[in-house]
């Protein structure tokens, strides 16, 4: 790997787990998805250091140019990456019907009481 691409390999990753820890500091990155950014950076750091990994890697997947195992990893992550916030909506959702419909018995039931006591008043 050219020196080039691999100082440049280096920032975007260091800058990456920076970027990371920052989020979460600020409170904008929830801690229990930074995990899998973090990964991504390190994952990235040590394919720049280390290019014979990279290079047994691609050989081992029968992949002619390292760049193509990148970006067979790049999809791969983002494919894991939607599948995974994919669960998280559908629970989210699922969430805020169970909070919808336990609002609604509850919002019944204090308009129910309302009633009574206002019946009882007049009584």
């Amino acid at each position: 790997m050219p020196l080039r691409q691999k100082i440049l390999a280096i920032l975007l990753s260091v800058g990456l787990v920076i970027l990371i820890f920052e989020l979460v500091r600020r409170r904008k990155l929830r801690e229990e998805y930074s995990w899998l950014w973090m990964l991504t950076g390190v994952v990235i750091f040590v394919l720049a250091i280390w290019h014979g990994l990279l290079l047994f890697i691609s050989r081992l997947l029968g992949i002619a140019l390292p760049a193509s195992t990148i970006f067979l990893f790049g999809g791969f992550f983002l494919i894991l990456i939607n599948l995974y916030f994919s669960v998280k909506i559908s629970t989210l959702t699922t969430q805020v019907k169970e909070l919808v419909q336990r609002q609604a018995i509850l919002d019944s039931r204090i308009n129910e009481q309302h009633r009574n006591y206002k019946e009882k008043q007049n009584q």
